[in-house]
């Protein structure tokens, strides 16, 4: 199955992952988070095959994620709402997100995409 990337292209870590799966000759989709943002129903599946608290796929450097006080209702809301304010604004979810089937990674991490793809 070939794997599918969500990111934002003026972001430098999904620049940097880019580079490291053409580096590896690793063929892969590309899905702009901007443009298709994730859905509730994708973002809690992802959440689900991920392992991460909901807490990992909110973007904390971003400006939305600061603008909206999020670090405080992070700690708050239910799950459910906090998928509905990823669901809201491609911008809230930290990127890139490798989708692989079963596998879903948060980030770039270059030792868990190894793992994962070598």
């Amino acid at each position: 199955m070939r794997p599918e990337i969500l990111c934002y292209p003026k972001c430098g870590t999904c620049q940097k992952a880019e580079k490291w799966l053409k580096a590896h000759n690793i063929e892969y989709s590309y899905r702009p988070i901007k443009e298709e943002n994730p859905t509730s129903t994708e973002l809690a599946e992802w959440l689900a095959k991920s392992g991460l608290p909901v807490a990992k796929f909110f973007n904390t450097s971003g400006l939305l994620y600061k603008e909206n006080n999020m670090k405080e209702k992070v700690k708050t809301l239910s799950q459910t709402e906090l998928i509905d304010i990823l669901a809201s604004n491609g911008m809230m979810v930290k990127r890139p997100i490798l989708l692989l089937g079963e596998k879903v990674l948060v980030g770039f991490k270059e030792e868990e995409w190894i793992k994962e793809l070598l």
